[in-house]
């Protein structure tokens, strides 16, 4: 008995009764309506349309057969010099009492020359040596004619009549009134139109054809769609009456049970914010039980998510915490480092002695510089900036510097670039050994550090340090050989590409990983 109550109160089951009780009567209405108007519609124009093409190629077959008999007798006269210029007159008479257009005619020998014919120009169309040739019958669409041909029993004289669009558009016409009728002849691929409808024929039409004698020309009507009956006005409102009884029933329905309290509650949800507990029922009043559920779901899960999110803060806070004290603790340690490697540096008396504790010091400089942007650039998680970073170690290892070399220039040209704190470490360390190589070996020049992206790329750049102190000698290759080499070769490792020397140049080059 509950499953039953809850699916009678489901909106589903309720928009489909509501709209199946008030739509089935205009529906049946409406097939009946339609169906009928469309089938009379199409019986009465099939039949009427047949009736026209029908009685079209008889008149128009009576006119061109009375006319050939009237060539025949003429042409046959002629041809046997019985008769003569009377019989061409009476030809004329005749062709002009029915066509107003004087009836054109013509009539020629073997030898191509006029014997007689009408005033007007001969249409263009049909050539010397295609007069005694051809079907009794041609249409010529370029010059708009129909040109009936007849010949004498002797096969010595043509006559050649020529028929006007105008003049086939009377002779066929219907008596029965079409509008917006189209007339036209076909012979073969030729297709002569004779009448124009006032309106196009580009949409529904129907068309079809007579056989006129000569039998090889198809005389076809194409008849627009009949005007609008009250038939067809019942066919064409009542589906829109019945779409518009849906719509307005599915509206109001669809409006009341579910549109409205799903705006109330997607504008409840768009507006909350993380710790908020959810109350979107308060603001609705629906019958429907499954936006009811919904809200309570959006309540219980606001209720998680306002724990969760407490939870998450707190822990999240606690890290900062922890990650801030260690980050405190190894910046701590690195000065601690630094300092005792000073105070050992100052009680050192040894030259050789100083130069390595002022060595270690400046690689815990550069591992100390490291942690520093890293810790700068935390926050936003973008990475280690290579400027920032490179300008830090640079001014660092100016300051420890040998005396000699306190006068070593570095320049440094780099784009904004971030890079992550594994690529960081030892490109630091990099730096520090080549800025140190070039310091001992010729203090008195400079070096200018370059990052800039590869072309086309943006997830990798190329480091270049070049100096005239790197240039290749006896004594670069001895230190190399003795202490730098063995390092450089484990920085290029960790950093996955080759580090590559040009000796001439004095310039070492080598593709590092950036961040996007």
């Amino acid at each position: 008995m509950r499953n039953l109550n809850s699916l009678i109160q489901s909106t589903g089951v309720k928009m489909f009764l509501i709209l199946t009780l008030a739509l089935l009567p205009l529906g049946l209405i409406a097939l009946v309506a339609s169906l009928q108007a469309i089938r009379t519609s199409d019986l009465e124009k099939e039949a009427l349309l047949r009736v026209s093409v029908t009685q079209s190629a008889r008149k128009l077959t009576e006119d061109l057969a009375s006319d050939r008999t009237a060539l025949m007798l003429t042409a046959n006269a002629l041809s046997t010099g019985s008769e003569g210029p009377e019989m061409c007159q009476r030809l004329s008479i005749f062709l002009t009492s029915h066509d107003r257009e004087g009836g054109r005619y013509y009539i020629y020998n073997r030898e191509g020359e006029r014997i007689c014919g009408s005033s007007q120009p001969e249409p263009r169309g049909l050539t010397k040596t295609a007069r005694f040739h051809g079907a009794p019958a041609m249409l010529l669409p370029a010059s708009g004619y129909l040109v009936s041909r007849v010949i004498s029993d002797n096969r010595q004289v043509v006559a050649l009549a020529y028929y006007s669009r105008t003049y086939l558009e009377t002779i066929a016409s219907p008596t029965t009134a079409l509008q917006n009728r189209q007339l036209s002849l076909q012979q073969g691929d030729h297709i002569l139109v004779v009448s124009q409808p006032s309106n196009d024929l580009h949409g529904k039409s129907t068309s079809l054809s007579a056989r006129l004698d000569p039998p090889d020309i198809l005389l076809t009507m194409t008849l627009r769609d009949p005007p609008v009956t009250l038939a067809r006005m019942l066919s064409l409102f009542l589906p829109l009456v019945m779409w518009f009884a849906a719509a307005a029933i599915g509206w109001f329905v669809v409006n009341r049970l579910l549109i409205r309290p799903l705006v109330v509650l997607r504008r409840t949800v768009a507006a909350y914010h993380p710790g908020e507990v959810l109350e979107p029922m308060r603001r609705i009043r629906t019958p429907a039980q499954e936006i009811v559920a919904l809200g309570e779901t959006f309540r219980e899960i606001s209720e998680d998510v306002a724990t969760h999110e407490a939870e998450m803060a707190e822990g999240l806070d606690t890290q900062r915490k922890l990650t801030r004290e260690v980050h405190h603790r190894v910046k701590n340690n690195l000065q601690i480092i630094a300092s005792l490697i000073s105070l050992h540096a100052r009680a050192a008396h040894e030259p050789e002695a100083v130069e390595a504790y002022a060595s270690i010091q400046r690689r815990v400089d550069a591992l100390s510089v490291v942690h520093r942007n890293h810790y700068a650039e935390l926050e936003e998680h973008r990475g280690v900036g290579v400027r920032s970073l490179v300008s830090e170690l640079s001014a660092s290892l100016r300051g420890t510097a040998p005396a000699e070399a306190r006068r070593f220039g570095i320049q440094i040209d780099s784009d904004n670039l971030h890079i992550s704190q594994d690529v960081a470490v030892p490109i630091a360390f990099l730096l520090t050994e080549l800025v140190e190589l070039a310091m001992l070996s010729d203090p008195r020049t400079g070096m200018r550090i370059s990052v800039q992206l590869e072309p086309g790329r943006d997830d990798r750049a190329v480091l270049h340090l070049s100096s005239p102190a790197l240039r290749g000698s006896e004594l670069m290759s001895a230190r190399i050989e003795e202490r730098y080499g063995r390092v450089l070769t484990g920085l290029s490792r960790q950093l996955r590409a080759p580090l590559n020397h040009d000796p001439v140049a004095g310039d070492y080059a080598i593709a590092i990983n950036v961040i996007p």
